[in-house]
C-alpha cells in the first residue's frame, strides 16, 4: 500500500471499526495526520498570528481525521488479534507505549478472528 492508497483507505473507511489493517496502512496513516498537523499550524500562525493561542485549521484538521484515525487503531489491534477495546489504554503514557508497541508487531498471518489477513487478499494475491 502507498501513500495516496493508505490516506484513500483512511477516509474510506472512516467509520469502520471491523475487519484488519497493515502495519503500512496505518503507518502512512500516521505519517499523513503528522504531516497534516504540523501544515495546519504552520498555517494558523500565518494566518491568525494576531490571535495568541487560535489554531481553526489545526482544529477543523484534528476534528477531520479523529474518526477515521481511530477506526485505524482499532483496526491494527485486530490485525494482531487484540480487541479494539484496548485503544483505551492510551489514556496513560505507559498505555500509548504499548499501543505503539503492538502497532509495530506484524498481524497475525492467516485469518484470525476479526477476518481474513489484508496483506494477502485483493492486488497482493495476484502478484507472486
Amino acid at each position: 500500500m502507498n501513500f495516496t492508497e493508505a490516506i484513500r483507505s483512511g477516509f474510506a473507511n472512516y467509520v469502520n471499526f471491523s475487519g484488519r489493517a497493515t502495519r503500512s496502512e496505518f503507518w502512512l496513516w500516521a505519517l499523513f495526520t503528522f504531516i497534516g498537523s504540523v501544515a495546519a499550524g504552520i498555517l494558523d500562525v500565518a494566518i491568525f498570528s494576531d490571535n495568541a493561542g487560535v489554531s481553526p485549521l489545526s482544529g477543523v484538521f484534528s476534528l477531520i481525521t479523529f474518526l477515521p484515525s481511530l477506526a485505524l487503531w482499532v483496526r491494527r489491534l485486530h490485525d494482531i488479534n487484540r480487541t479494539g477495546w484496548w485503544v483505551l489504554i492510551a489514556v496513560t503514557l505507559i498505555g500509548i507505549i504499548v499501543l505503539i508497541y503492538w502497532a509495530c508487531q506484524r498481524g497475525t498471518p492467516g485469518t484470525n478472528r476479526f477476518g481474513p489477513d489484508q496483506r494477502f487478499s485483493g492486488a497482493m494475491m495476484t502478484r507472486q
